[in-house]
């Protein structure tokens, strides 16, 4: 009689983990964007490694953006040699959506946030020629589009095209920032024989975070504080504290789009105005009211929120009445979340602010989508 016991014996569970390595030469050119860094042009080669998860539909935003790569990578350059600028190094963690693919190959969005450190900075007697950044510590940002060709179960080749940028967000002066364009080769392996649910592909059950097809609108109100440094022009650096509103609608499971209200206030605008005109009588003639326009683009708990609005009162305003605003929002509960925003006028980074924000959802439409 055969051991029906041997017969059922369960196969050995796969590997959830799916990492890889991955090894990039890169060369470019550091973007002249200002006058003054007209000195600094030249080719250098970069390098960059990363430690790579594939995802397969382990949570449900896997599915929605098609099976992204996520990672951590760390990136390297010389710029170039020059004296001045000295070396720059990142660390930045890493999401690659997948935009075109098949069985074989694909055509890729890298994107990547994080720290960077310039050994060189801005000093006005030891470095005056370095007007790009005025401090070693910068927030780094990775934007690559990408081709990448499955040699193997184990091996994949990638080339592709893409820009890394140093910026403090005027944290410290001066603030041009670096804009790095390059070109790059590479190849990823896996470290071990990957989840056989990679070519599967699941969809899960619903978690907390994740969008269920049910009609809402959500209601957020967030404040952000930052430090803007203007040693340069007025020797110190001032506040900033800012409030936001917003009205999102959610249409999708990636996407939500809706309407803004800010209110900013920026200690600089009294010193810039007073300079420029008279005493200012109160602070509230120089905070900024705003609105704006928003998209919301969401991965579970992470979410990444576009406002682009103008100015409508303030006595002081910036180089522009537009201005943009990048915040990047983690969801610690339901309804609270941190944020960090980014605020610019015009593409010019103004500061970088940190705080918190609450959410409350309105539900209209209680109808569950079912797939």
């Amino acid at each position: 009689m055969i051991n029906c016991d041997i017969i059922s014996q369960p196969t050995k569970p796969a590997s959830n983990h799916n990492l890889t390595a991955e090894i990039k030469l890169q060369y470019g050119l550091l973007m002249s964007h200002h006058l003054e860094l007209d000195i600094f042009r030249s080719h250098f080669p970069a390098f960059e490694i990363s430690l790579q998860k594939a995802t397969y539909g382990k949570y449900r935003w896997e599915a929605e953006y098609d099976y992204p790569l996520i990672g951590i990578s760390l990136w390297y350059s010389g710029l170039g040699g020059f004296p001045e600028l000295g070396s720059a190094i990142a660390v930045y963690p890493t999401i690659n959506f997948p935009l075109v693919r098949d069985n074989k190959q694909s055509l890729n969005f890298k994107l990547g946030i994080g720290l960077g450190y310039l050994t060189n900075r801005f000093d006005r007697i030891d470095n005056y020629k370095n007007f790009a950044i005025g401090s070693h510590i910068n927030i780094a940002a990775s934007l690559f589009f990408e081709y990448r060709k499955r040699l193997s179960k184990m091996m994949t080749f990638t080339t592709g095209l893409g820009l890394t940028h140093f910026s403090n967000g005027t944290m410290k002066t001066p603030n041009y920032g670096l804009n790095i364009l390059t070109a790059s080769v590479g190849i990823s392996s896996y470290l071990s024989n990957p989840n056989r649910s990679l070519d599967k592909k699941i969809l899960p059950k619903l978690y907390p975070f994740e969008f269920d097809g049910r009609k809402y609108l959500s209601f957020e109100v967030a404040a952000a504080m930052a430090f803007k440094d203007m040693s340069q022009q007025y020797g110190k650096s001032f506040y900033v504290f800012a409030a936001y509103t917003n009205i999102m609608a959610r249409v999708s499971y990636k996407s939500k789009f809706g309407m803004g209200f800010d209110l900013t206030h920026d200690a600089s605008d009294r010193i810039i105005y007073e300079s420029r005109h008279a005493e200012v009588p109160d602070n509230l003639q120089i905070t900024k009211i705003g609105i704006n326009v928003a998209y919301e683009l969401v991965m579970d708990r992470l979410t990444f929120l576009f406002n682009a609005g103008m100015y409508i009162s303030g006595m002081e305003r910036s180089e522009s009445d537009l201005y943009q605003r990048l915040t990047l929002k983690y969801f610690i509960t339901n309804k609270i979340y941190a944020n960090m925003a980014l605020s610019a006028h015009l593409g010019k980074a103004e500061y970088v602010g940190f705080g918190l924000g609450y959410q409350v959802k309105f539900i209209y439409k209680r109808k569950i989508k079912h797939e």
